[in-house]
């Protein structure tokens, strides 16, 4: 969503300077119980907050990606388990082949063709890294760097980051700033904000990986779900959008009502990696998607202003990765739903615009609200 906004633009920018003077500054948020110690990269200092309302929900998150490290909900015999995939310390976060776990991606999310895009007669070429296509926003995206922190109390958390000029090959400076706030319905909502002082397109998610049974099931193979879209993106092998938008009934993309994730997951080529068009047809929040765990009553409800929503099933996942805990995770052992733009939407014109002008503000919300069945 693109909202004008001039006097905001001029003071978000002028933070967004005076960021890049702190960058190498230990943050300077007081020392209490909702901040942790993390580790250090170079000569900056990362550390995990804790966000919780008096429901039992908590967040866990780092300033390094503005990653979701951590997020514990009940069950409906009242246990408390952590609902996302990760790692134990913020090695397990550096290390190559990482596939995003609970990150922000940017500075855009999903795939871009060809590593290349034009605006105004201009072909920009951007950093490859998914083969020949940018994923993420390349090499070095929004999951790889260290972000400002801006405020926090006991159930929000506000980061920023300042992307360059030129960044991955992207086009003018981009001050970023995401809000985490646990709400007292019991929910986990992200709220985006993007200004530019040139053209350029922007795409902003959350990459978190779900598994509703906290682990007890090592898949997510029996969870159920439903995506409000009758549309997603076809896309050809490389996983790039042909421009199509084709219908789901009759198929095994068919999420209109609850089904298992895995009861025609053999039937995707590869897995589920796709967007789903979202059925709203305007920028409200509104809900998309539901996912319910039947062994431990979980509950999870995706609400977002955001267009589409993309349903992977972990299928990258092979078991080479040691998660929370020192336990394997495999194949299909989470999924996400990342809610977005489309894939590639710089070089599809029939798709919503995603290209952030000088003077306006992306502006997009998420919740993940969950809750239980007895």
């Amino acid at each position: 969503m693109l909202v004008f906004g001039f006097s905001f633009v001029f003071a978000f920018l002028l933070q967004g300077c005076q960021q890049g003077s702190e960058k190498n500054k230990t943050i300077i948020v007081s020392e209490n119980g909702n901040k942790k110690f993390y580790g250090t990269i170079g000569p900056d200092t990362v550390y995990a907050y804790t966000l919780r309302n008096n429901q039992g929900l908590k967040a866990i998150i780092t300033n390094y990606g503005a990653t979701l490290l951590e997020l514990w909900t009940p069950d409906r015999k009242g246990n408390s388990g952590n609902v996302v995939l990760g790692y134990d310390s913020l090695s397990g976060y550096l290390q190559r082949g990482n596939p995003y776990f609970g990150a922000i991606v940017g500075r855009y999310a999903n795939r871009i063709n060809h590593a290349s895009f034009s605006i105004g007669g201009k072909t920009y070429t951007l950093v490859a890294n998914d083969h020949g296509n940018t994923l993420h926003g390349g090499l070095k995206g929004f999951d790889k760097v260290i972000w400002t922190v801006n405020q926090v109390n006991d159930s929000s958390l506000a980061l920023s980051y300042s992307s360059p000029n030129g960044e991955e090959g992207f086009p003018g400076n981009l001050t970023v700033k995401v809000v985490y706030t646990v709400n007292a319905s019991n929910g986990l909502e992200i709220d985006y904000t993007a200004l530019t002082d040139q053209k350029t397109p922007v795409n902003l998610t959350n990459h978190a990986y779900f598994n509703l049974s906290a682990g007890k099931d090592s898949t997510i193979l029996n969870e159920e779900l439903t995506i409000h879209a009758n549309l997603f993106t076809q896309v050809n092998d490389s996983l790039i959008p042909t421009g199509e938008l084709a219908p789901v009934k009759n198929t095994p993309m068919d999420f209109l009502n609850a089904k298992k994730i895995g009861s025609r997951l053999d039937k995707i080529k590869g897995g589920y990696d796709h967007n789903y068009v979202l059925d709203k047809k305007d920028s409200s929040f509104a809900a998309a998607a539901i996912v319910y765990d039947p062994g431990s009553g979980r509950k999870m409800e995706v609400w977002t202003t955001q267009p589409g929503i993309q349903f992977y099933t972990g299928n990258f996942l092979n078991g080479r990765l040691t998660g929370h805990d020192g336990k394997k995770i495999e194949q299909h052992g989470a999924f996400c739903l990342e809610t977005q733009h489309f894939p590639d939407s710089p070089n599809q014109p029939g798709f919503p615009n995603t290209i952030l002008e000088p003077g306006q503000s992306f502006q997009e919300r998420t919740m993940y609200q969950f809750s239980v069945i007895h």
